[in-house]
């Protein structure tokens, strides 16, 4: 039996005027499969699927936050049923 990739989605607040530099960056990443613009108390909504746990993790942890222009995120892990 396969198993699926590790996937989280992300919630991403931007600092003002950065919402476009930002999802393009995130658009333009590998492990990035979806991105998308939202109105509300989040700006862009991010799903990425990476090779293991702890790619992801890494991906999470160091890339993401890194960004310039990104000033909160928030992290929903998928489980598998």
């Amino acid at each position: 039996m396969l198993e699926a990739m590790p996937e989280a989605f992300v919630l991403f607040k931007t600092e003002p005027t950065h919402e476009r530099e930002v999802y393009l960056t995130l658009a333009g990443h590998n492990d990035v499969k979806e991105v998308h613009a939202l109105y509300g108390e989040f700006d862009l909504l991010v799903r990425i699927s990476s090779p293991t746990s702890k790619e992801l993790s890494v991906l999470l942890m160091d890339s993401f936050r890194r960004i310039t222009g990104v000033k909160e995120t928030q992290t929903l892990i998928a489980v598998g049923a």
